[in-house]
């Protein structure tokens, strides 16, 4: 028996410019940190020669054309596992929340997969692999960030290169500071899961005319990575207001109404930016704002769930292997 444990994610600038649709124009950025929920993948040899998945829903099948959830079917032919074994999958946190769980899925899943074969892969082999499933055999409008962020850990400022190369560069800086961070930021759950599909679709298709909002987007990336490596921890609030406004203009349905007034009562009670993470429509806001008013802060957002979190210094691990 394998057992990977592989982390979520937290965006904090950046998003939306590591689509092909705009990095094969001009280079993308991101500014992104593990964080302490993960997805735990288990995979074991199974008693027969047939295959059985178990995530929200079970599959029993003969072989791995007739599995009907995509990402294990294009994992099991991308390893080269057609029969015998068992994959189950347990997470932290629900899908469709803005945290990049499909992806620390496939990562996870890849990872549990390879050793359990006895092959050694590295967060950087993970992460093109997880891409290639993903977004090239399924066709999912999504970026490459999740994917890198959940194999490799940590705070990362991830660079997306025309010729489709990511560079990895692991942002350096006092554990003061990341104390400092820790303290400001506020999460909470607004109740609602989505497909993050659809609004990105809506996105990718604006992205021509949105350019100067991306490339914005991308400065205010290189602007946070700046920043915290100066230890100016709370110049991040005003960029993630402004990285918030530029990302509701990229496409219909990433806030609503509830979102909105949300994020203006946060405001109010002292907060100086934030953010829906992920795509957007609902999921988690992220929330910035001084530690002395972070009680007046979680007060004005007390329909909603406060959701605690650390930075996770690690990526997609195998925690357990059975003799």
């Amino acid at each position: 028996m394998i057992i990977s444990r592989t982390p979520f994610r937290v965006s904090f600038a950046g998003g939306g410019t590591d689509i092909a649709a705009f990095y094969r124009r001009h280079p993308g950025a991101v500014v992104s940190t593990a964080i302490d929920k993960y997805m735990y993948i288990t995979v074991n040899r199974y008693f027969d020669d047939h295959i059985i998945l178990k995530y929200s829903k079970t599959e029993l099948v003969s072989e791995v054309s007739k599995i009907r959830q995509p990402i294990l079917r294009e994992c099991l032919r991308k390893v080269g596992i057609d029969r015998g074994i068992e994959i189950t999958s347990m997470a932290d946190i629900v899908g469709g929340t803005g945290l990049g769980s499909s992806s620390s899925f496939t990562v996870g899943v890849l990872h549990a997969l390879h050793a359990f074969k006895g092959e050694f892969r590295s967060a950087e082999q993970l992460a093109q692999e997880a891409c290639e499933i993903e977004i090239e055999k399924l066709g999912e409008p999504i970026g490459k960030q999740d994917q890198y962020i959940a194999a490799y850990g940590g705070f990362q400022f991830l660079e997306f290169m025309s010729d489709d190369a990511v560079r990895v560069d692991p942002l350096i800086f006092p554990e003061r500071v990341r104390q400092q961070l820790s303290e400001r930021l506020v999460m909470v759950y607004t109740g609602v899961t989505r497909r993050s599909g659809p609004i990105l679709r809506r996105a990718k298709a604006r992205f021509k005319v949105k350019e100067q909002a991306l490339k914005r987007l991308r400065e205010l990336a290189e602007f946070a990575r700046r920043e915290l490596q100066l230890g100016m921890v709370d110049s991040l609030g005003e960029l993630l207001d402004e990285g918030w406004k530029l990302k509701k203009s990229l496409a219909e349905g990433i806030s609503n109404s509830s979102i909105d007034g949300a994020y203006k009562a946060a405001r109010k009670a002292g907060a100086s930016g934030g953010k829906i993470l992920g795509a957007g429509g609902g999921g988690f806001l992220l929330i910035f704002c001084a530690p002395s008013k972070r009680r007046s802060v979680l007060c004005a957002l007390r329909d909603w769930r406060e959701i605690p979190f650390r930075f996770e210094p690690e990526g997609s691990k195998i925690i357990y292997v059975s003799k």
